[in-house]
């Protein structure tokens, strides 16, 4: 397979999740053919997944974190080939209220998909992961809800996430869906919050998306998401 580094590959749709279709239905190991960097979710939105340097890892529900072997299974991830630029070198505290900023007032991107990669030190970081769940699934909303929130102050670490244009919001998140592990795998997770004071910003456009859906689920296949409040589940879940 080529390696190229100018495709996303996304694995399901988080509209998906919405409804409660939190079954794996692809293996890390095929996962990781498309890519060695990404974010997603495991069987049973099993904990917040993070894809760095061809190394998969899983943030559990108590905020554990353990690398994963080819056997686990993903509902859904995004994962591209690594080929970082540079953008900017952190010399004011950057948050989630001007991270975006930051980058769309130096990229014309906004209608394009790119990845975020940010390595530095951070004042804070609050993430969050979820409990794997047992079936019947609740809905996206329900889990959300009931999810554990981690902090820590003065950490090393990266973050890690995608950019979606608002035209395939449901599809993914439109806008940034990040996540967050620290160098010494003390803390990581869903990114709820953050204040960067130190590091470097590098981004990855990319001009292909390789979208694959679990035709094999008949879960899916049969689900009728013209019922589902996506729009609405995405912003009060992400």
């Amino acid at each position: 397979m080529v390696k190229t580094t100018n495709t996303l590959y996304q694995y399901g749709t988080l509209a998906l999740l919405v409804p409660g279709l939190f079954d794996g239905t692809l293996q890390l190991s095929d996962l990781l053919k498309h890519g060695d960097t990404g974010i997603g979710t495991g069987d049973g939105l099993d904990g917040e997944l993070i894809v760095k340097d061809g190394v998969a890892y899983k943030v559990d529900g108590n905020g554990d974190i353990k690398k994963l072997d080819g056997d686990f299974t993903v509902p859904f991830a995004d994962v591209h080939f690594a080929n970082y630029q540079p953008l900017v070198s952190v010399k004011e505290t950057i948050t989630p209220d001007n991270l975006e900023s930051t980058i769309l007032s130096r990229k014309n991107w906004s209608n394009v998909f790119f990845s975020i990669r940010a390595h530095g030190t951070f004042n804070q970081v609050t993430t969050r992961s979820i409990n794997k769940q047992d079936k019947p699934y609740p809905p996206l909303v329900d889990c959300a809800r009931n999810q554990h929130e981690f902090h820590a102050d003065k950490v090393t670490g990266t973050i890690l996430g995608y950019y979606s244009p608002q035209l395939f919001n449901g599809a993914a998140v439109g806008g940034l869906h990040l996540h967050f592990i620290a160098d010494d795998l003390s803390i990581g997770g869903h990114l709820l919050n953050f204040a960067m004071h130190d590091g470097e910003i590098d981004v990855q456009k990319f001009d292909q998306l390789e979208q694959k859906f679990p035709t094999q689920s008949d879960e899916f296949m049969q689900h009728d998401f013209s019922k589902d409040d996506i729009a609405g589940a995405i912003g009060e879940a992400e």
